[in-house]
């Protein structure tokens, strides 16, 4: 209890880290739902690391144009912003072309996407001077510090994705499990298909900058994925994955905090252990109903 009075003290000097948690905690699961019901995982893989390509790309710039001066916070965020919009936005005009041309996304293609993007984030980074100042750090899943713009940023960013995801909740679900009907019904498919990827790519180039990739994957997946073994409804898959989400975010923190370990790994590997759990639980209550 003491650590948690601390962690959310106004002092504390990583409560902007604590905040931008919560918020990816809360909001990635909500997204990252479309990704399980649509079987999309690996895009879920893909996306961040892809982020995180463009991010390295923006801030490598000043290496190949000498001219450039990004030495100042503010220079570097507004590039690494740019970076990872626009790499993500490409990534999401690729997908959404391949699906309306009927060509599937592909785990090959994706697997692939997620690969060379990984290999571009290292290279571009190692040789990137600007990496030295927390940019590896925050790939690997370490939140050291977050400035308040940023975080107003990510919680204005994340409040509209999820307003539209709950507008056009509806059209979503129509043209994820029935897009005969939604063609019969003059619906268009590959606009909704568009916006729907849109709105994933957008979350998750901000949740790249907040808190980085491995955490914004982690949350993106794992809570729906556990979520699913028990929920009964849409709503209560989204509201499990989202408390689920939270609740792990703030309790990766405490034991990363106390414990002194990166937050991202300590996130994800909680989000895992409960994972096995819950996969445990419902393994052994399946064969209990099990006649004999």
């Amino acid at each position: 209890m003491q650590t948690l009075i601390e962690i959310f003290s106004p002092d504390f000097l990583l409560r902007n880290s604590v905040y931008a948690s919560l918020l990816a905690g809360l909001a990635c699961p909500l997204v990252g739902i479309w990704l399980v019901l649509r079987r999309l995982v690996f895009l879920g893989v893909a996306l961040p690391q892809i982020a995180s390509a463009g991010v390295a790309f923006a801030l490598s710039v000043h290496v190949w144009m000498g001219h450039l001066d990004v030495s100042h916070g503010e220079e570097q965020r507004a590039l690494a912003f740019i970076g990872s919009v626009g790499f993500t936005v490409l990534a999401i005009l690729w997908l959404a072309w391949l699906e309306r041309r009927g060509r599937g996304l592909g785990e090959g293609r994706l697997g692939t996407a997620y690969v060379l993007a990984t290999a571009i984030s290292i290279l571009l980074l190692a040789k990137c001077p600007v990496a030295e100042r927390g940019w590896l750090n925050l790939l690997k899943g370490e939140i050291i510090a977050i400035s308040n713009p940023d975080l107003v940023l990510t919680g204005i960013a994340m409040a509209t994705v999820l307003v539209m995801l709950w507008r056009f909740h509806k059209e979503f679900l129509l043209v994820s499990f029935d897009r005969e009907l939604a063609v019969t019904l003059g619906r268009n498919v590959g606009g909704w298909d568009l916006l729907l990827f849109g709105l994933i790519g957008s979350t998750v180039a901000v949740a790249v900058l907040s808190v980085g990739p491995l955490i914004a994957f982690g949350f993106l997946l794992i809570p729906p994925l556990i979520a699913r073994h028990f929920a009964r409804s849409m709503r209560q898959l989204a509201l499990g994955a989202s408390l689920l989400g939270g609740i792990t975010a703030l309790a990766g923190f405490v034991l990363a905090y106390c414990w002194d370990l990166p937050v991202g790994p300590t996130d994800v590997a909680l989000l895992g252990v409960i994972y096995a759990l819950t996969a445990a639980a419902k393994g052994l209550i399946a064969g209990r109903t099990v006649p004999n």
